[in-house]
């Protein structure tokens, strides 16, 4: 098994694309070690000293380490966990747990038109490019013209994400919705 890395824009993570399904649906935010008791790949991961967070994605591992660890200390035994994970026939995540779906929220107001609208341009636009930068965007509300997502992975605390959100996410909504006027970052 070869386990390619990519660096991200956020220093403090790691891509790991083990160049096998992880999740055939959604993503998983495990933000620490306790969210990470249904996934045996996220147990493995958090043996490691020094991560902070993972997330999985649909062919990725995104990987945060402490600002105190550097990646030369911990990423030989972070690629072996991986491969040991894979080798040990164990799920990523366990059968009673599921992955989330994505979107947090859900409007049936006069609002579920352009719910729908930013969702789609969400799933269409947005994930999939942060998903190359190890990843997510979620959808958690719309609220007087402003916007809400939850960003998670790479995307969790990256010094770039402010720019993302407001130059790159913010103009493309604003560009297609009209009603859109601002977005703003959610925490989970």
């Amino acid at each position: 098994m070869f386990i390619q890395t990519e660096s991200t824009p956020n220093p403090a993570t790691l891509k790991f694309l083990p160049g096998e399904t992880v999740l055939g649906q959604g993503t998983a935010d495990l933000p620490d070690a306790a969210s990470a008791q249904a996934s045996p790949l996220g147990r493995r991961l958090f043996a490691v000293d020094g991560v902070t967070g993972v997330f999985l994605g649909s062919d990725f591992v995104t990987v945060t380490k402490a600002p105190e660890v550097d990646w030369s200390h911990i990423k030989p035994a972070l690629l072996g966990a991986i491969m040991d994970h894979y080798q040990s026939g164990l799920p990523v995540i366990e059968a009673q747990a599921t992955p989330a779906s994505g979107h947090a929220a859900t409007h049936d107001n006069e609002d579920a038109a352009i719910v729908e609208q930013i969702k789609e341009l969400l799933d269409t636009r947005v994930r999939p490019a942060v998903a190359q930068d190890g990843g997510d965007i979620t959808f958690h509300g719309f609220e007087r013209g402003v916007v809400y997502l939850h960003m998670q992975g790479a995307c969790a605390g990256c010094p770039s994400s402010t720019l993302t959100l407001k130059m790159g996410i913010e103009n493309l909504l604003r560009h297609y919705i009209p009603e859109v006027t601002e977005v703003r970052p959610v925490a989970a």
